[in-house]
């Protein structure tokens, strides 16, 4: 038997078949077309099962159950997504709509970041665990909770918002309205931002730096321009780790989860990231160093396939 897992995105929907022993065996992408009618998405989603289901030569008789990785508010009990935003979905019963496209009834929802966390969690990084923190480093900080072996979403569904803790008081001004949240320091856009502040000042210094020659600024710009040897790189890089180590050391004081995955672009940094950001974490967690069992940072293993298998093996 084989389940089916989908993302769905602002930007694309994907979908995934994922075989009885947790491998993503074939997927398919469509454009979402977010600015449509929410019932449009869902047909959509419908025909990428139905596809998925031909191109591998079975039929959705062989499909046991499918999960949806949506943006927004997801009501795991409930299958409607609360407020998304950016599909324009509010009380968008998610779940019943594909259902009945598919007369197809195991169907289950959650948010994106957590179905992500659940599948670095049951197939990822953090299997074998039965308490663990995904955090992903993109466009946001994205924030998953496994608390025994299920994933924590508040009493309302709306919880693992693990972004918007506020680490600057009256910081830099996040796209949530507060002032100061971690996204807003540890998100690739904030380091892009510190990137360009940096190349702007090294321009007003008439300062040397690799970063000056950058066509286009990215996440990459700054770690790329360190390991070259140029100084002024290494300060931006510093003090982007300083601020994603500070809030790390915030979720392990919180949650003391067996492991702490790190996904999304920034992670692509590998090893190197981990190694730069456990003696902070460890001297800035509770206990200062003292308490030896704490928990493991790792880079997360699904990568942009964690949201497709994490809602694949919801429940």
């Amino acid at each position: 038997m084989y389940r089916i897992g989908i993302d769905l995105g602002g930007t694309n929907i994907a979908a995934g078949l994922v075989d009885g022993e947790m491998n993503l065996v074939r997927k398919k992408s469509i454009p979402t077309g977010a600015e449509r009618a929410g019932e449009a998405i869902v047909a959509d989603m419908a025909t990428l099962c139905r596809d998925l289901c031909a191109e591998h030569g079975i039929t959705m008789d062989d499909i046991k159950a499918i999960g949806i990785a949506t943006p927004g508010v997801a009501n795991l009990a409930t299958g409607v997504v609360e407020y998304a935003n950016n599909l324009h979905f509010i009380k968008f019963p998610l779940a019943e709509l594909l259902g009945k496209e598919l007369s197809f009834d195991n169907i289950k929802i959650a948010n994106d970041a957590n179905a992500a966390a659940w599948g670095e969690a049951v197939a990822g990084a953090a299997k074998g665990t039965t308490n663990s923190v995904m955090i992903t480093l993109g466009t946001g900080v994205g924030g998953g909770i496994i608390i025994d072996n299920k994933i924590y979403t508040g009493f309302n569904c709306a919880g693992a918002e693990l972004g918007h803790i506020v680490i600057e008081v009256d910081g830099v001004p996040c796209s949530c309205g507060r002032k100061g949240c971690w996204e807003a320091y540890s998100s690739a856009t904030a380091l892009i931002r510190m990137t360009e502040e940096k190349i702007e000042e090294c321009k007003a210094e008439g300062r040397a730096s690799l970063m000056l020659d950058a066509e286009k600024v990215s996440g990459r710009t700054a770690c790329d321009c360190m390991r070259a040897g140029d100084a002024a790189a290494k300060e931006v890089y510093d003090k982007y780790i300083k601020y994603l180590a500070s809030g790390l050391a915030t979720i392990v004081n919180i949650f003391q989860p067996e492991v702490i995955s790190l996904g999304g672009g920034v992670s692509n940094e590998g090893q190197s990231l981990i190694d730069d950001l456990l003696p902070i974490v460890r001297k800035e967690a509770y206990g200062g160093g003292v308490i030896d069992d704490l928990p493991e940072l790792r880079i997360a293993k699904l990568g942009n396939d964690a949201g497709i298998i994490g809602a694949a093996l919801l429940g």
